[in-house]
């Protein structure tokens, strides 16, 4: 078997096409407080939202940057963008969306995927969203799906600011201080209680402009005994300058509630996504993630659970691929607030061309957590000699009346099983992507079709030019 001696880029056009940049207001790179009244002003902000900005940025200029993962050295917010605003106000009608706007969510997908399948759906272009509709059967049943911006000044404008980053607070890290300065765009969901949403509802993130950050804000609001499918996608093309995700997702789950969050993250390989996500679950309530992050040059990344209430629960179900340029630091944190609580970690990472992936996971039983039970299990895939896979895992345990475990797997695809599938008449690369849509089949499972598909597809495109 001859072995290539080259790694070729690999064919991302379905993803990388760029739009010619015809916003109707951007703000001025860098960070001041001048930037972040501007965007109030833009936004029409109530006093109360002006003032928490400028808190926020007050905070951000205190914290330093986190020191202790992949380097961020390359990301200079002087040169950043916050806002900047698309030449088109939101729509509830397709076609009244602008052609070269509608033109990049068809090539993604989006209109098709709520024609099949989708209650709802969100579409945000740079810092607004441009498209937003809802089915009227989701509608009739009380299901409140909007952006953040009509929530934050419409019927519902007092639950938004009840629960607005009281989940992530400004004070977490440097970056959720960011975000609360210059936020913009994002969704806001409400299902009352028992009220159940057979079919999910759907949010897309598009960054097309260089040299800009994306800071949408997602709150979500599953009232008891109710249940929801959440789902999210992430794209952007690649350009020379770095740019930066920072957004914030605040899930809250009510008692006996059932919430799905799933996320197919595709950003480009300048990006630093510094996203921050967190649930709070109440007594007898679920929260399910399904993560995949195939994108950026930097990720941190940790959705959180807090099991609140007694009987609560949490699964988090992810997959992560490094390549060439990658340096990929996710994984999950759950903290057993109350009795007989349970979490499931599954996590799956795949690293080729010198990518580097690390899985951190942090396991917290509070002393009140009696008979709440933890199992961790994360799972490394290697490609080829020169990519890196790091285990971090920290539990921290406050009672003898709990059963936690944890177990990690490192390994390299079979040279004997690419043989066998080669002898079987499939091309090299085609077996090895096979191998490694074997490997992540867990999460694809896991996934609407739709997305289990572009999943696949995004494997596919990582192998390709894969060191044999």
């Amino acid at each position: 078997m001859r072995e290539k001696s080259n790694v070729n880029d690999i064919d991302r056009s379905i993803y990388d096409f760029r739009n010619e940049e015809k916003d109707a207001y951007r703000v001025k790179e860098g960070l001041t407080p001048e930037i972040v009244e501007k965007i109030s002003s833009e936004k029409n902000d109530p006093v109360w939202m002006q003032l928490f900005r400028l808190q926020s940025l007050q905070i951000y200029n205190e914290l330093k940057a986190p020191d202790w993962g992949p380097s961020i050295e390359g990301l200079n917010m002087d040169d950043i963008v916050t806002y900047v605003r698309p030449n088109t106000k939101m729509s509830a009608k397709w076609s009244d969306v602008p052609e070269e706007i509608k033109d990049t969510f068809e090539k993604l997908g989006i209109p098709q995927a709520e024609r099949k399948s989708l209650a709802g759906v969100g579409a945000q272009y740079d810092s607004e969203l441009v498209y937003h509709n809802v089915r009227r059967e989701v509608e009739e049943q009380g299901v409140v799906y909007t952006d953040m911006e009509s929530a934050l000044t419409g019927e519902y404008a007092d639950m938004v600011r009840k629960h607005f980053m009281k989940l992530v607070t400004p004070r977490d890290h440097k970056f959720a201080a960011l975000h609360g300065a210059v936020w913009s765009g994002g969704s806001f969901v409400y299902v009352p209680p028992g009220v159940s949403v057979e079919i999910p509802l759907q949010s897309y993130f598009r960054l097309n402009a260089p040299g800009a950050g994306q800071f949408e804000h997602t709150l979500i609001i599953v009232g008891e005994g109710a249940n929801l499918h959440f789902i999210e996608g992430c794209s952007a093309p690649k350009y020379n300058v770095a740019n930066l995700h920072a957004g914030c997702v605040e899930l809250y789950v009510g008692k006996n509630a059932k919430l799905r969050y799933s996320t197919i993250e595709n950003w480009s390989k300048n990006m630093y996504n510094l996203n921050t996500k967190r649930a709070k679950v109440e007594q007898g309530g679920t929260i399910e993630w399904v993560s995949g992050s195939f994108g950026s040059h930097v990720s941190y990344l940790y959705p959180m659970s807090v099991l609140n209430g007694e009987g609560a629960r949490a699964e988090f179900t992810g997959i992560t691929f490094a390549g060439k340029g990658q340096n990929l630091d996710t994984g999950t944190k759950v903290v057993h607030n109350a009795p007989n609580t349970t979490s499931y970690i599954n996590t799956k990472s795949i690293s080729k061309d010198g990518g580097i992936s690390t899985f951190r996971s942090s396991v917290v039983v509070k002393p009140q957590a009696k008979r709440s039970r933890s199992a961790v299990s994360c799972q490394s895939l290697m490609l080829d000699d020169i990519s890196r896979s790091d285990t971090i895992p920290a539990m921290d345990i406050r009672t003898k009346d709990a059963d936690i475990g944890h177990e990690a797997r490192i390994g390299k695809i079979s040279d004997d099983a690419v043989f066998y599938l080669m002898s079987r008449g499939i091309a090299q690369e085609e077996a090895r992507a096979m191998i490694v849509s074997g490997f992540a089949d867990n999460v694809s499972k896991e996934l609407p079709l739709e997305y289990a598909v572009e999943m696949n597809n995004l494997i596919r495109l990582e192998m390709k030019g894969c060191i044999g």
